[in-house]
């Protein structure tokens, strides 16, 4: 049974999802900064919303990983006013733990198995990106092709989460 709680953390998956891709592609700093400002806060709120929905049913892992998932947003969401060279450090913190968070959503079949699996790539892209930074390669957020691949991957598990949120009822 859908509740007003899904609808609002479906909201939030979409409106991360959009704004944070927007952010990604746009030119000026100040506009990146506000939509990757209103993609952190849609998304901690939605990851907070998951968590307890998730606890409630009993699913520790899949919670644990919506948890982990909003202290790397907030990460994200600290660093992003000091622009991009010096967002690096809570970038790759925040990175760090969305692939650590993804993982643990999807190892336990909550969720289909192409949600799980778009959820696995961005995992692995978010931290192959994280070793390259940490082993001194010059990316930004908004470098290509990484880390930018993760985020297309990270947008449709979100889609994923939305639809599950969403369906009707069987």
């Amino acid at each position: 049974m859908r509740t007003t709680l899904d609808t609002t953390a479906s909201l939030g998956l979409a409106i991360g999802g959009i704004f944070g891709l927007a952010g990604t592609f746009v030119v000026s700093d100040a506009l990146r900064e506000t939509l990757w400002a209103i993609d952190g806060v849609a998304l901690v709120v939605a990851t907070a919303l998951l968590t307890m929905k998730y606890q409630r049913l009993g699913n520790d892992c899949v919670a644990a990983g919506f948890l982990t998932f909003l202290a790397g947003e907030s990460l994200l969401l600290a660093g992003n006013a000091a622009g991009l060279p010096a967002s690096v450090p809570s970038y790759v913190g925040g990175i760090s733990l969305w692939a650590a968070a993804l993982i643990m959503v999807s190892v336990p079949n909550t969720f289909a198995l192409w949600m799980r699996l778009t959820a696995f790539i961005a995992a692995a892209l978010f931290l192959v990106t994280v070793g390259m930074v940490l082993w001194g390669a010059p990316l930004l957020p908004t470098s290509a092709p990484l880390p930018a691949a993760g985020y297309p991957f990270l947008v449709a598990t979100f889609a994923g989460w939305i639809w599950t949120l969403l369906r009707p009822a069987r």
